[in-house]
């Protein structure tokens, strides 16, 4: 892409995010709405940047949202700064919180029995809890494991630990993993080496847990001996968290296709999506657009899909479309 082409792109990139900025700012129609106050959203790793967003959005329409973070202690500052933010000095109450580290399947578990024993279950789950190591141009795999553990392995468990719990709706539960761009397989600039390998993860009856679950584990045995970067299988940019994210959109495609075939009233629609480039401690305060933009199309398409619009399953999205794995 030439210099003329990069301004095309820049300029049509701030269009969209300037279009997404007015979006937010329409509320939903009343007879849109199949949400209401009894409704409970789980949102992980919302003590800060997309995932706090998403949780002040949602405590915005109406939703009961569960903040989590695995640091109690500002998990509960957080609670009382969403607690503030009323309107007209009233005490905001659909907010709660639970501690939760997705990283440790026993606080996992924990969890999940404290769901059911306070709300019996919930309508949606935003798995947002993530981490990165890597800024700017460095590439290190220094804390590959972490990365794998928390951003892949931790949303598997708290998808297998919630969908039980996914509450029976005739508008159907919603499951969305924040993930990237950078976890495409077919992506143009950052993908795996393997052609073969692409081919056969991008046909829905190859894919299976045991797969994904091949390749991460692949990936973090290269890392420990020091082979992964010899043949440039792996993704060249931030390569630990690209493999965590493209694993997160696989089981995220494997996840939906498990249960299209639920009956009405029992359907949970699981999708992906990318928040952008996002300022936040996790992109070292870099990017191009604000918290509160990137976590516009992750409540987009947990609220905005229903009634009279189609619901997706099994699919990625950003800046409020569609786009491919």
């Amino acid at each position: 892409m030439g210099k003329r082409g990069k301004e095309l792109a820049r300029e049509r990139r701030q269009k969209r995010l300037e279009e997404i900025s007015y979006l937010r700012q329409v509320p939903y129609p009343q007879n849109e709405r199949w949400w209401n106050s009894d409704t409970v959203a789980v949102v992980t790793g919302s003590s800060q940047g997309i995932g706090y967003e998403i949780a002040h959005q949602l405590i915005g329409h109406g939703v009961h949202v569960i903040i989590t973070s695995r640091d109690e202690v500002k998990g509960r500052e957080i609670l009382c700064k969403l607690r503030r933010e009323g309107e007209d000095g009233q005490t905001v109450v659909n907010v709660e919180f639970h501690r939760l580290d997705v990283a440790d399947e026993s606080s996992i578990m924990e969890f999940a029995e404290w769901v059911k024993v306070e709300h019996c279950g919930i309508d949606i789950l935003i798995n947002n809890a993530g981490v990165n190591f890597n800024f700017g141009s460095e590439n290190s795999v220094e804390f590959a494991e972490k990365v794998i553990l928390t951003n892949y392995v931790g949303t598997k468990h708290m998808i297998k630990a919630m969908m039980p719990l996914m509450k029976p709706s005739i508008h159907g539960a919603r499951i969305l993993n924040v993930s990237s761009r950078l976890g495409r397989v077919n992506g143009r600039r950052n993908r795996l080496g393997d052609a073969r390998l692409r081919e056969e993860l991008t046909k829905p009856n190859c894919l299976s847990e045991d797969l994904i679950d091949t390749i991460v584990n692949r990936f973090v045995e290269q890392v420990k001996d020091g082979s992964w970067s010899s043949n440039q299988q792996w993704p060249q940019m931030f390569t630990d968290y690209s493999v965590s994210k493209m694993a997160v959109n696989l089981f995220t495609r494997l996840m939906a296709k498990e249960v299209s075939d639920r009956p009405e009233g029992l359907k949970i629609h699981i999708n992906c999506y990318c928040p952008g480039w996002v300022k936040t401690s996790m992109t070292n305060w870099e990017g191009n657009m604000e918290a509160c933009d990137g976590a516009d199309t992750g409540v987009w398409i947990v609220l905005g899909m229903g009634l009279s619009h189609p619901i997706h399953n099994g699919k990625f999205f950003a800046e409020r479309r569609q786009i491919s794995f």
